[in-house]
């Protein structure tokens, strides 16, 4: 039956006698019979609205009645609801009206707001900065004291985390490195051809390669793939709530999941690293071959103190970016709240800010090195 309202005026007021079934399925209806009910109330003193004898409520039906009550309490009628029965007057609590507020509006663009949002964006970055040492700090100090306790180190968990960041990152590291020290090669001939110096191009692929692109690239490769990893696990973690279970099994999460994952990551970047340089020699060698340099030339001109020297430094930056990486992606984790949208937004300003910050180091290296001739 559709839902009607008939009114009846009286000395204390009107009262509306609901009737028909209030369910989602006469939406429309109910809509218009609202309104029309609060039109009709808007010169009252009072206002009752009889459900005894309505044959249906759902909540949208529950969710207008009790809108239609605010909004006539808004006018200042004073409007109350009688005769629910007990299995409506639960609808009616549970599915009550509950205004919503308007967003404030944002004012129009200025120079002063834009130097607003810069000053607010360092100071974020401020923040992180100093949270991202003092977590630094925090793993420091259970490190010192693991350190101290032998058969505390969980060496089955470092283990299994070398092999996931080392072994399964080994193909996708190979191969991409091998194609940037193809294209580097490739680039360098066609232009060191023009000045008659394409035999530099073995110098330019080796400076690249083994002090700047081999750590780079793989530092990048590993924030993206193992960063986001380190984040998403330990965000699972945080939003189901297992690591205060852990702290209240008296396990420090930083020594059972933080430790183990950054010392693997330490080790795995230099494999990484190393793994990086020999794929983009061998890219870098295959395209030389092709434009008429042989590989035992390719060899001989790489085989000088110099590229020596260049390849110490490229794995000299490995362990830091490693740590970099390491600290950024584990405290993202642990900021994650209680949702799939916190821990998606932390995953991906976990792999943000290592990328960032992997590439801050190796400038802060690049102008160290340079600084001492190396």
């Amino acid at each position: 039956m559709a839902p009607e309202i008939a009114s009846e005026t009286s000395a204390d007021g009107v009262v509306y006698a609901l009737t028909g079934a209030w369910t989602l399925s006469a939406g429309a209806r109910l809509e218009r019979q609202a309104d029309a009910l609060v039109g009709g109330a808007r010169d009252a003193s009072r206002a009752t609205l009889d459900i005894s004898d309505i044959e249906g409520l759902d909540t949208a039906g529950a969710w207008i009645l009790d809108r239609t009550r605010q909004s006539l309490t808004d006018m200042g009628v004073e409007a109350t609801l009688v005769g629910a029965r007990p299995e409506h007057a639960i609808l009616l609590r549970e599915a009550r009206y509950r205004p919503t507020e308007e967003p404030a509006r944002r004012g129009m663009h200025s120079p002063v707001a834009l130097l607003a949002d810069v000053g607010e964006s360092v100071y974020g970055a401020g923040v992180d900065l100093l949270d991202g040492l003092a977590f630094l700090g925090r793993l420091v100090v259970v490190a010192i004291r693991v350190a101290a306790h032998p058969r505390r180190w969980r060496f089955t968990s470092a283990a299994f985390h070398l092999e996931m960041f080392s072994l399964r990152s080994a193909p996708i590291i190979l191969m991409i490195n091998f194609f940037v020290g193809a294209i580097v090669a490739q680039q360098g001939v066609f232009q060191l051809s023009r000045f008659g110096a394409s035999s530099l191009t073995v110098d330019l692929v080796g400076i690249l390669t083994l002090r700047e692109l081999g750590v780079l690239l793989t530092a990048i490769m590993v924030a993206g793939r193992t960063g986001s990893a380190i984040t998403a696990e330990i965000g699972a973690m945080n939003m189901r709530e297992e690591l205060d279970a852990m702290r209240v099994m008296a396990l420090d999460p930083l020594e059972v999941l933080i430790l183990p994952r950054v010392i693997a990551l330490i080790v795995a970047l230099p494999i990484l690293t190393f793994l990086a340089d020999f794929a983009a020699l061998f890219g870098g060698m295959c395209v030389t071959w092709f434009y008429g340099v042989t590989p035992q030339a390719f060899i001989t001109e790489l085989q000088s103190p110099q590229s020596l020297m260049r390849f110490e430094i490229g794995m000299f930056k490995a362990p830091f970016l490693a740590l970099t990486i390491a600290i950024i992606a584990a405290a993202e984790g642990f900021a994650v709240k209680g949702s799939a949208e916190s821990l998606g937004s932390r995953v991906t300003a976990s792999v943000v800010k290592s990328i960032f910050m992997v590439i801050v180091l190796d400038g802060v290296f690049a102008v160290f090195f340079a600084a001492i001739n190396s």
